[in-house]
């Protein structure tokens, strides 16, 4: 979703603004709340100590305390009053694909909106790293629906990189590490294809950040149509190759990709990040809403005192 001459401007205009309703209007009332959304952490204000549970995360130890009682303390956090949101945006060529109702490309551009929608008000800062692969912009994080919109706005102007041009979401993520920044969360949105050599520089963000990854995915990258005689192409590398789309072919694809996207699950399970997947095949909003009311009852039920 780039604009273009000839009126591109204002039909970019008219497609953020229609996307931005249909993000409000089905979200709003199911998810109001402070700092209620995709992921309510529990805020990062130092409160008081506590008898170390079960469950507990072992980064928020008091080590004084614990020195002191000669028994394991965590100390609980007081919810910040004001939240500061970056985005990771991943626009390498392999999101300008798609077979189904849309291509990633603008279904990464609908995530961002529906993250936007759900940490805005209050004071709360929205900023993003945005990546072709060729080049990488940082948006500052500020307040406001204006400033929401024309970061969304900046996003989806983002050129498409040449040819041959791989996307490197770690050197997006490394810019989130330099210089260090206020406890917050952070959305990586990505359709993570490839090797995850971001591994490490995720990691890193989780000992600060609530981290929140957004995985776009399109139907025939889980598994081939059986079309006959078909050319695959690699966006990022521009390399091209003629395949039968056999019996054992189709299976052999599918098992790689099923295996490739458990991996990526398993090393955002080690970062500690919240995982959604979002399919341009599926109803992207209700996925959403059901991602965020879990992880909401979630958090709801973590907090309750044992009986």
């Amino acid at each position: 979703m780039t604009a273009g001459p000839d009126g591109g401007q204002a039909r970019l205009e008219a497609s953020l603004r229609t996307l931005e309703l249909t993000v409000r209007r089905r979200l709003d009332g199911l998810l109001q709340g402070n700092h209620t959304g995709l992921l309510p952490g529990p805020g990062g204000e130092p409160g008081e100590a506590r008898p170390y549970q079960p469950g507990d995360d072992v980064r928020r130890m008091d080590w004084s305390v614990t020195a002191r009682t000669t028994a394991p303390h965590v100390r609980d956090t007081v919810a910040d009053r004001e939240l500061e949101t970056w985005a990771a945006v991943d626009l390498s060529r392999s999101l300008d694909f798609g077979t189904a109702d849309t291509d990633k490309r603008h279904l990464v551009l609908a995530a961002l909106t529906a993250v936007a929608q759900l940490t805005a008000g209050g004071g709360n800062r929205l900023g993003a790293v945005v990546s072709n692969g060729a080049e990488i912009v940082r948006l500052p994080a500020r307040g406001g629906l204006v400033h929401a919109r024309g970061l969304v706005r900046r996003v989806a102007t983002t050129p498409t990189a040449p040819d041959g041009v791989r996307g490197d979401l770690g050197a997006v993520l490394d810019q989130l590490r330099r210089p260090p920044r206020r406890r917050g969360l952070v959305a990586v949105l990505s359709d993570f294809l490839g090797e995850p050599v971001w591994e490490r520089s995720l990691r890193a963000l989780s000992g600060r950040h609530d981290l929140l990854a957004i995985e776009v995915v399109d139907p025939r990258e889980l598994e081939l149509p059986d079309v006959g005689t078909v050319v695959l192409a690699d966006p990022e590398t521009g390399r091209q190759r003629e395949v039968a789309t056999t019996p054992l072919l189709r299976r052999e694809f599918a098992a790689a990709a099923s295996a490739h996207r458990d991996r990526v699950a398993d090393v955002l399970r080690r970062c500690g990040a919240a995982h959604l997947t979002l399919r341009t095949d599926r109803d992207w909003v209700a996925d959403i809403v059901r991602f965020a009311v879990a992880r909401r009852h979630a958090w709801a039920g973590a907090g309750r005192a044992p009986a």
